[in-house]
């Protein structure tokens, strides 16, 4: 019997608007009413989490910014793995030696160098998950990311580094070129307290090697009481692998890349096609 189920966000609960669909609505809610923990799983901030829950009517806890941290519904932090300052540093000039650029995710919110990139980054994370998708109408609606401020502007990274109230959770890097990215992955390998993942074709999320949706997920659901052989996880990326190869009862969108298919029991429809909301009423 299902107990908990944990949903990876873009390319899995969202759809190529970035929003999640009624269908997905309704069956999370029906599974909360069966007494089901909904738990969300996501490489996003917890502010880029809580924008969109909010704009679809959806309360739930989320292990935001691939495990780094863990929230109840409500926003209480239950637990944090920052990346070390030095370490985080040294990643940093990795990624500057490859000119790659990069996004600083701490407790405090998402921090970027160029706006422009900002959004950039975001379309990457859609248009690989949806590569039908009208690249113009993914630009406007991921333009949100600066528009309400969920990414914040800063001329130098340094700031976040040499702040005490910053914890950096993730390194967020994008580079068309794969070349230049294949090299700075090898480079980061180097870094042995790190974890180097993907939620497109372009970018490298960089955490703590504890800084995981699996190693997260396992945590959370031991503090319910629950076992993972009865949690359900959903996703669709390289990011979500940890918490795929984890639970009882894995589930790739009909979206996901073939080795991300291989590794799951179960293949459900598109995140276009209301994939997450078919999982979940396979279960209930």
């Amino acid at each position: 019997m299902i107990k908990c189920i944990a949903s990876d966000m873009d390319g899995t609960l969202l759809n190529s608007n970035q929003q999640v669909s009624q269908e997905n609505k309704e069956a999370i809610l029906k599974a909360q009413a069966q007494g089901i923990e909904v738990v969300i799983a996501s490489g996003r901030s917890y502010q880029e989490i809580r924008f969109v829950l909010d704009e679809a009517g959806i309360d739930c806890p989320a292990i935001c910014v691939n495990g780094a941290e863990v929230r109840t519904k409500d926003g209480e932090i239950l637990s944090a793995v920052p990346i070390e300052k030095h370490v985080a540093k040294k990643a940093a000039e990795k990624l500057m030696e490859k000119d790659i650029y990069f996004e600083v995710y701490t407790n405090q919110g998402t921090y970027s160098l160029d706006p422009n990139k900002a959004v950039e980054i975001l379309v990457d994370i859609v248009v690989s998950a949806n590569p039908d998708v009208d690249r113009e109408d993914v630009v406007k609606r991921a333009g949100e990311r600066t528009r309400h401020g969920l990414v914040h502007q800063v001329d130098s990274y340094d700031l976040l580094f040499n702040d005490e109230t910053h914890q950096i959770y993730k390194l967020f890097g994008f580079a068309m070129d794969a070349d230049r990215r294949g090299a700075c992955e090898d480079a980061l390998k180097e870094l042995t307290q790190l974890a180097v993942s993907s939620s497109g074709h372009n970018n490298l999320e960089i955490t703590h090697r504890n800084a995981q949706k699996g190693i997260a997920l396992e945590t959370f659901v031991q503090s319910k009481g629950i076992d993972m052989s009865e949690t359900m996880a959903m996703g669709d990326s390289f990011n979500d692998v940890s918490m795929l190869e984890r639970v009882g009862r894995a589930v790739a969108m009909g979206n996901a890349d073939y080795e991300i298919k291989s590794l799951c029991d179960v293949i459900t429809a598109t995140n276009e096609e209301h994939g997450v909301a078919k999982a979940i009423l396979e279960v209930l």
